[in-house]
């Protein structure tokens, strides 16, 4: 018989995503068997986690202060507000360094089957964002998943008729690939989505 606080460790890492009732039973015995010390950090940074992030006031990300360290930047173009899905997109679009704009974290997107609608995402809050007087466009990267073309094609909806510049980032052939291995979908679009070359 499975002790019971083997059993509520197995079931609390089923949570994380990915993580089945197997893989959680083999990360519940390999911290138990193997890993004591590792367990107790992991412990101990949830509990820290839990009680010291929370989200930024602007943004909507984690952060452990009341403005993230981005917001609170004087150096960052206060006239761009890029909105994404998740603190993960913001990290990749910080990646390309292409970006010094300030953004806005959905925390997911429009998922009716997930019962997640304008109300649970809290979009008053990225209206109320977008018509501060000082942002001039709004730069829609949601993902291109349909849940993330219906939530892209939901704020342009919402926040075209209050004057806001909204654009949506393209989408096409990656860099460094080869067309014989994009597919049909990603290919008619990067067509449709073509500009004039340069010189």
């Amino acid at each position: 018989m499975t002790p019971s606080g083997l059993e509520a460790l197995i079931e609390a890492l089923r949570c994380l995503p990915g993580i089945g009732p197997k893989s959680a039973q083999r990360l519940a015995y390999h911290l138990l068997q193997r890993d004591r010390t590792g367990a107790q950090r992991l412990g101990d940074a949830l509990l820290h986690a839990l009680a010291a992030i929370r989200h930024c006031q602007r943004c909507n990300t984690f952060s452990e202060t009341a403005l993230c360290e981005r917001c609170a930047s004087p150096k960052r173009d206060a006239s761009l507000l890029c909105v994404v899905e998740t603190p993960v997109d913001m990290n990749m679009m910080e990646q390309t360094l292409a970006y010094q704009g300030l953004y806005y974290v959905l925390m997911g997107r429009i998922s009716p089957l997930d019962g997640l609608g304008p109300r649970e995402l809290g979009l008053e809050h990225l209206v109320a964002r977008a018509l501060d007087g000082v942002v001039e466009e709004v730069i829609l990267a949601t993902n291109f998943t349909n849940e993330g073309e219906a939530t892209a094609h939901y704020l342009t909806a919402m926040l075209r008729p209050k004057g806001i510049k909204v654009t949506r980032i393209a989408r096409g052939v990656p860099v460094g690939g080869e067309l014989e291995y994009v597919d049909a979908g990603t290919l008619a679009q990067a067509l449709r989505e073509r500009k004039t070359s340069s010189s």
